[in-house]
């Protein structure tokens, strides 16, 4: 079983803030370039979260 685990504040004002930042920029470059919907980029976001439950669980093991 996973121990829970946090960000440090550090993190949190560091590189966790400029990875969700990366993330929105491109979601919206994406947006802009393929005149996609919200929900296509939500779409590719849940397969991205996706790909990470499955390497945990994968590791879990």
């Amino acid at each position: 079983m996973n121990k829970p685990y946090s960000f440090s504040n550090d993190q949190m004002n560091g590189i966790v803030e400029e990875t969700y930042s990366n993330i929105i920029k491109e979601c919206e470059k994406l947006k802009k370039i393929t005149n996609c919907p919200n929900e296509q980029v939500v779409a590719l976001l849940s397969v991205i979260a996706s790909s990470f439950t499955t390497l945990n669980l994968k590791n879990e093991k």
